[in-house]
C-alpha cells in the first residue's frame, strides 16, 4: 500500500471521459484480448524533470516530503550515487534514451537537435527497440526534450506524437513572484495556485498512463512517463506550498569561501546567465524559491504515488519492472550558482530507483526490497539493464553497463568510474569518493567527499593530492567526438551558447555574448 500523507491524492478514474475515449479509440489495441498478462515483462518508466536529492530516499534537504519515493524506495533497489551523462535536459535523456554517451556521440548541449546528432539519429531508441522486439510502446509527457520528438519511439503518444507535453499553466502576469531582470529566463519563477490537480499538465500525462494500465494489451508493455515538476516554473496547486511553511524553510548550507580556490570557467557558470543568485538574493527571495522547489516536489511525488496506486490495482502489477529516474540534478544557491548547468556533485547525481517483481523470467526471485547500491552507477545504465531485464537480444553496442547482478540480494558490486560532461569540453570524474572536475579553461577541481560532502574545500592544487588527480585525469577519454555544427538550434536572448569547441571558448564571438551578462569585461 501507498502512503497515506496529505501529498498523495486520491486518485479519479484516470482521467476525464474524452482522454479515455481517445485512448481507447486511438491505441490501435485489441481490445477483446484474452485477460492474461504476456510471458515477457512490462515496463514502467517513469521520468522526473530536473529532480536533485531533494528527496527522502537521497535525503537532499531535511525538509523534503517525498512519501511516494519513500515507499517505493522501500520496495525497489535504490541507486544513491547514480550520474546524469550531462547536467541539461537535452543531452541527459537523449543519451539516456540512445544508449550513447555525449564524448562518443557529440551531443552535448540543450542547444541542439539530439536527432540531427548522426550518431544518435541512427540509433535505436529504448523504446524503439522494445517495439522492434514484439513490445507496446506508450508515452505521455516529456520523455524527449520539449519539441524533439522521436516517433518511431511509440505506437501512441499523448498529447500527441508530434506534441508529446500537455500544455501548461502559465498565469498572464508571469513572472509572478520572482522580480524579473534583464536576461532572465521567464520561467524562474514560482506561484501556488488556487485550481487542484487535476487542471495541471503533469496530471493530464498521469491520467493518460493510468488509462493504459486499465486496459488489457495483447503485448507486453512499454510505457513511459514523463513529470516535468520540478522543472521550472514551480508552478502547483496550493497545498503542496502548504505542507513547507515560510517561515520554516531552511536554507542549504554554504560556506562563505566556498568558491575563492575556483578558476574562471567555474566562476562563469557560477553568474551564468546574468547572476541569478543575487538577483535573488537582492530581492529577499532565497526562501520562496526553496518553498516552491519543495512544494513541486512533492507535487512531482503525488503524480508518482498515481501511477503506481494504477499499477498496484491493474491486473499488471505482478509482472510489470519499473524504473523511476530524474534527468540530473539542480542548485539553488549552494556555491552561489542556481538552477543546473555545471559539473558539482548535486547537479550529476540524480534518483535511478529499480524494482523488479518476484516471477520474471529474469530475475524469478525478483529484486531485493529496500536494498541500497552505493557503488557509481549512470543513467547510461538503464537501457542494457532493461533489455537484460526484458529478455530481449543484448546490444553490446550500447555504452552503460547492465544492474541487474546488482538487483538481486547478494552483496555484488561495480567498481568503475562515471564521467559527465558539461559543454564540448568540461569534464567530471566520479570515481569511489573521489570527484575530479577538468574545464575547458585548464582550471580543475579535486574533492574528496567523504571527508567533503558539499564540495567547499578544492584540494587539485595542494601537491599531496598530485597523484589522485592525475590518476582521476587518466581516466579521460583520450578521443572525443566533435560537436556536429549542423545539430545546432537558434539561441534566445538569455541563452549562453553553448562550447563548442576549445578554439571557440576563447573566441571574440563567445566573449562578445557573454558581455550582455556582465561576465567577461
Amino acid at each position: 500500500m501507498l502512503s497515506s500523507s496529505v501529498a498523495v491524492m486520491p486518485r479519479t478514474p484516470c482521467g476525464a471521459a474524452g482522454l479515455r475515449l481517445l485512448v481507447l479509440a486511438f491505441c490501435g489495441h485489441d481490445l477483446s484480448a484474452a485477460l492474461q498478462t504476456p510471458d515477457r515483462p512490462n515496463i514502467l518508466f517513469i521520468a522526473i524533470d530536473d529532480l536533485n536529492d531533494w528527496v527522502e530516499p537521497l535525503s537532499g534537504h531535511p525538509q523534503s516530503l517525498t512519501p511516494n519515493l519513500s515507499v517505493f524506495a522501500d520496495d525497489s533497489v535504490n541507486f544513491t550515487r547514480n550520474y546524469c551523462t550531462s547536467p541539461g535536459c537535452n543531452p541527459s535523456r537523449s543519451t539516456l534514451m540512445t544508449g550513447y554517451h555525449t564524448y562518443t556521440s557529440g551531443m552535448y548541449s540543450n542547444y541542439q537537435d539530439w536527432r540531427k546528432v548522426p550518431r544518435l539519429a541512427q540509433a535505436t531508441t529504448l523504446g524503439e527497440y522494445f517495439r522492434d522486439n514484439g513490445y507496446y510502446s506508450a508515452g505521455a509527457g516529456k520523455i524527449y526534450h520539449y519539441s524533439q520528438v522521436a516517433p518511431r519511439t511509440w505506437d501512441d503518444y499523448f498529447p500527441s506524437q508530434t506534441n508529446n507535453m500537455p500544455e501548461e499553466f502559465i498565469p498572464e502576469n508571469n513572472p509572478v513572484n520572482m522580480p524579473e531582470f534583464k536576461y532572465m529566463y521567464r520561467m524562474f519563477d514560482w506561484d501556488a495556485l488556487s485550481f487542484d490537480d487535476t487542471e495541471t499538465a503533469d496530471y493530464k500525462s498521469v491520467s493518460y498512463i493510468n488509462t493504459q494500465l486499465e486496459m488489457s494489451h495483447s503485448k507486453p508493455f512499454f510505457l513511459a512517463a514523463g513529470i516535468y515538476r520540478p522543472h521550472l516554473p514551480w508552478y502547483v496547486p496550493k497545498k503542496y506550498f502548504d505542507l513547507f511553511p515560510l517561515d520554516q524553510i531552511r536554507l542549504p548550507e554554504v560556506f562563505a569561501d566556498d568558491t575563492t580556490d575556483l578558476g574562471g570557467r567555474a566562476t562563469e557558470l557560477i553568474g551564468r546567465g546574468g547572476g541569478y543568485h543575487a538577483h535573488v538574493l537582492k530581492a529577499g527571495k532565497w526562501q520562496e524559491a526553496i518553498q516552491g522547489y519543495l512544494a513541486s516536489i512533492a507535487f512531482a511525488d503525488a503524480m508518482v504515488g498515481q501511477l503506481l496506486e494504477a499499477l498496484e490495482n491493474s491486473r499488471y502489477a505482478k509482472n510489470t519492472i519499473v524504473v523511476i529516474w530524474s534527468d540530473h540534478g539542480w542548485q539553488l544557491g549552494e556555491k552561489g550558482h542556481w538552477r543546473k548547468f555545471a559539473l558539482w556533485e548535486n547537479l550529476i547525481r540524480t534518483v535511478l530507483m529499480v524494482k523488479v517483481p518476484a516471477g520474471v523470467e529474469s530475475m524469478p526471485e525478483g529484486s531485493a526490497r529496500g536494498k541500497v547500491v552505493t557503488d557509481l552507477t549512470s543513467l547510461l545504465d538503464i537501457y542494457p539493464t532493461l533489455v537484460d531485464l526484458a529478455g530481449l537480444p543484448l546490444r553490446p553496442d550500447l555504452e552503460g553497463t547492465s544492474l541487474k547482478p546488482l538487483l538481486g540480494y547478494g552483496k555484488r558490486s561495480l567498481d568503475r568510474s562515471i564521467i559527465t560532461t558539461y559543454d564540448f569540453a568540461d569534464y567530471s570524474v566520479r570515481y569511489r569518493n573521489w570527484h575530479y572536475i577538468n574545464y575547458v579553461d585548464g582550471s580543475e577541481e579535486l574533492y574528496d567527499l567523504n571527508r567533503d560532502p558539499n564540495e567547499w574545500h578544492n584540494l587539485a592544487g595542494l601537491t599531496e593530492f598530485a597523484a589522485t588527480k592525475n590518476h582521476l585525469k587518466g581516466m579521460l577519454p583520450d578521443e572525443v567526438a566533435a560537436l556536429p555544427e549542423s545539430s545546432l538550434i537558434d539561441l534566445k536572448e538569455h541563452h549562453v551558447p553553448p562550447v563548442k569547441s576549445r578554439e571557440y571558448y576563447f573566441s571574440r564571438e563567445r566573449r562578445d555574448w557573454l558581455k550582455r551578462f556582465d561576465q567577461v569585461e
